[in-house]
């Protein structure tokens, strides 16, 4: 079998190949990167390293004898989907929902004006970013969107570079939050607090914070009767109480903003502030303008509003959904997939293992008839093109310089190497 993406969803289900199936079963995980772990190593936030532990649990999964890890292979580079076909009784991709959706205003292509995925990225060491992508030389940044991730970015932008520098932030990136200029960070939500999407223990943090003041507006945090769900409540008390504080003048500000919508990113050579529009739910339920305008004076907006997936080369996919079509994990013979790229970017990393789970029943039971005695080998083809798969033997090589290189700096149990090239060196010396 073939695993497409080593991220939760990947690596889930390869467990599941391994545990459901009641025939002898060789599952090879194929990744384009030389780590494995997905968004487990490169979207969770440093200094979330409970959440981050769960990589032990995917670790125990890639030392299975029936699994290998075969890093820095890439599906449309190195494989076709049908050479993949040639060398596997079933293909199962997994690789997730990789970029931002688009807020669809003017302005938003302007210097200064990205992707929270991008901000991630970068502060989570991927090699797809350069350590030098953000300079943090505005004193005020607008984070669109009030879900996890936005949190996420929030408390980065708003904590010191000492309150980071145990965590295995990359120590050029830890250099650049040490210099940030950011004074003023804005959470803009265009609905109202019972609508957001983050958790309580992620907003609790932010309440936290020893180096930003954290400020709600009274009149932006009410919210009318209705029958909440528990979480949500805790949502709204703590913002209520939020609103009720008086700042004490620490070095940042966190404004969380409610029902606005942005409207126009501002500027001419890069951004330079952003228009709100005040909104209000229709009687369908809609968000709606009101017609009531505010800009704020930013210099850098970062937008998570949702992530989605990207086609697959040689992969059917809806462009109405954004995920690859499938009939409970079944897309045709002897392809299937797993995760965000499956059911689109819900649920937490947990609800990867039952999604796989689906997938893989639908798989045995195909197969249920056996494998093909007609494949090649995915080793000599990729030898034959010249590709030499990153091993798990050498990903520990890399965990192994991490670890190094953090002692070398006084920091942490690791620190991020940054670049395919650094990796590589690591594991290849």
């Amino acid at each position: 079998m073939a695993v497409i993406g080593s991220g939760p969803a990947g690596i889930y289900t390869a467990e599941a190949l391994v545990k459901q199936s009641a025939e002898p079963v060789h599952v090879d995980v194929l990744e384009r990167l030389p780590t494995p772990y997905g968004l487990v190593r490169y979207g969770v936030a440093p200094d979330h390293t409970s959440i981050k532990s769960i990589a032990n649990y995917l670790r125990r999964v890639l030392e299975l004898p029936e699994v290998r890890f075969l890093g820095g292979v890439t599906l449309g580079e190195h494989l076709s989907a049908g050479d993949l076909l040639g060398v596997y009784d079933a293909v199962v991709y997994c690789t997730g929902a990789m970029v931002d959706r688009k807020l669809g205003i003017p302005g938003e292509d302007l210097p200064g004006s990205v992707a929270a995925t991008d901000f991630v990225n970068w502060y989570c060491g991927h090699p797809d970013v350069d350590p030098g992508r953000f300079t943090l030389d505005t004193s005020e940044v607008a984070v669109i969107g009030v879900g996890n991730v936005a949190v996420d970015v929030v408390r980065v932008l708003a904590k010191t570079s000492d309150e980071l520098r145990s965590t295995d932030v990359p120590h050029d990136v830890l250099e650049r939050l040490q210099d940030s200029q950011v004074k003023a960070i804005h959470m803009i939500g265009r609905r109202g607090p019972e609508h957001a999407k983050f958790t309580l223990k992620e907003l609790r943090e932010l309440g936290e914070l020893a180096n930003a003041d954290v400020c709600v507006r009274p009149e932006e945090a009410v919210v009318l009767g209705g029958d909440f769900p528990r979480q949500v409540q805790g949502n709204i008390k703590v913002l209520q109480s939020w609103a009720e504080r008086e700042p004490v003048g620490r070095p940042r500000r966190l404004d969380v903003r409610f029902w606005l919508r942005p409207v126009e990113i501002l500027g001419t050579e890069r951004v330079e502030g952003i228009t709100l529009e005040r909104t209000r739910l229709s009687d369908e339920g809609r968000v709606v303008g009101t017609g009531e305008y505010e800009t704020l004076p930013v210099g850098m907006v970062l937008r998570s509003v949702g992530y989605q997936s990207v086609p697959l080369p040689g992969v059917p996919f809806s462009e109405a959904t954004m995920t690859v079509p499938h009939e409970a994990g079944r897309v045709r013979e002897r392809e299937y997939v797993a995760g965000w790229l499956k059911r689109g970017p819900t649920g937490v990393i947990g609800t990867n293992k039952s999604d796989a789970a689906e997938t893989v029943r639908t798989l045995l039971a195909d197969l249920a008839g056996g494998g093909r005695d007609d494949l090649g080998s995915v080793d000599a083809l990729l030898a034959g093109r010249g590709v030499r798969p990153v091993t798990y033997d050498e990903w520990l090589a890399i965990e192994a310089a991490e670890a190094e290189l953090a002692r070398s700096l006084g920091r942490g149990e690791r620190v991020k190497l940054v670049g395919l090239e650094a990796m590589l060196r690591a594991c290849r010396p």
